[in-house]
């Protein structure tokens, strides 16, 4: 299995990227190809010591930055690291790849270069949301900030196997972001769309309401790309917030400092939980290829695990689960 990655995307590149590559084929048994400016990505690796005929460089020249306007960069950038390693995904020199570059470049590059599975309408970026009863799978995330009722279906038929593969929940319970648990709230897209995704076979619980999201309500909950960003980012400025206030009160006094040492072991496997490097990166549903975003700020170890997110959606065959879903649920219709 060869793993392609983009050298130069991302807040730390190239040296945490280098170095989260250099781990994966240490700990993960597969080859990565790194895409980027040779010079530059031969130099990170002479940092390390690792076993040379595991990672392969492809050399680009070009690197596509968050200011720009994602589908243009793509256009015009055509030696990007992004665009480069998304033509060698398309051309089979690898068999994913991951980039912590512009999210919108990497949907763009993902749509115009990799091309949705057939049947698909639109593809969904997907998050591993924690929850106090483990995780849930949250999607849409802004891919698709506009949205009709068939795009959620698909996004839940999609969600569902992705959970069921990579997160190994048995039979997912899928749930609607909605603002109320009855079935007629909402708008005309959730009330049309929970009509779909209740006529089809998978394991619906119904409407979801964002309070409920955190203390795990579903598996896999399903909203256009709108309110699933604004979920993600509430969320993340909630974590940041109870974390500063957390600190706070646990350096007012020497009482307090003590009880933070005795606590420090569940601290730390609370602010693990909520930790995206833990979980790699958020898979782009619907593509006919592999392709995970990494968090724009990952380190080393964010990226090792990106790439073994990749490494278990090949081995799990999602793409192939989600086309044969996809295509059964219109045949039937």
């Amino acid at each position: 299995m060869k793993i392609i990655v983009d050298g130069m995307g991302g807040d730390n590149s190239p040296d945490a990227i280098v170095e989260g590559c250099v781990d994966a084929v240490k700990e993960l048994g597969l080859n990565v190809i790194i895409v980027g400016a040779r010079e530059i990505i031969e130099n990170e690796l002479s940092k390390y010591d690792y076993p040379k005929e595991r990672i392969d460089i492809i050399n680009s020249t070009e690197i596509i930055t968050n200011e720009e306007e994602p589908a243009l960069a793509i256009r015009r950038k055509k030696d990007s690291s992004m665009v480069v390693g998304l033509r060698a995904l398309r051309e089979g020199l690898g068999d994913g790849f991951v980039s912590a570059g512009s999210t919108g470049a990497l949907l763009a590059g993902g749509l115009f270069i990799v091309k949705r599975i057939d049947g698909i309408e639109r593809a969904a970026l997907a998050t591993v949301y924690p929850t106090t009863k483990g995780v849930s799978l949250l999607l849409d995330l802004g891919a698709n900030v506009d949205c009709k009722p068939e795009y959620l279906k698909q996004f839940a038929i999609m969600g569902s196997v992705y959970s069921e593969k990579i997160l190994k929940v048995k039979n997912p319970r899928v749930g609607l972001a909605n603002i109320g648990t009855e079935k007629g709230k909402g708008n005309q897209l959730v009330r049309q769309a929970y009509e779909l995704i209740e006529d089809s076979n998978l394991n619906f619980i119904g409407n979801v309401e964002a309070r409920d999201i955190p203390v795990g309500a579903a598996d896999v909950v399903v909203c256009d790309g709108f309110v699933g960003n604004v979920i993600l980012k509430l969320t993340e400025g909630m974590a940041k917030a109870l974390f500063t206030s957390l600190k706070e009160e646990f350096t007012k006094s020497f009482q307090s400092k003590i009880g933070a040492l005795l606590l420090k072991k569940q601290l730390k496997s609370f602010v693990g939980m909520l930790d995206y490097r833990e979980y790699g990166g958020a898979p782009l549903l619907g593509l006919k290829q592999p392709v995970v975003k990494a968090h724009g700020s990952s380190d080393a170890f964010a990226i090792k695990n990106a790439i073994r997110q990749v490494k278990e959606f090949i081995e799990m065959d999602v793409i192939n689960i989600i086309e044969k879903d996809i295509n059964t649920t219109r045949n039937i219709q």
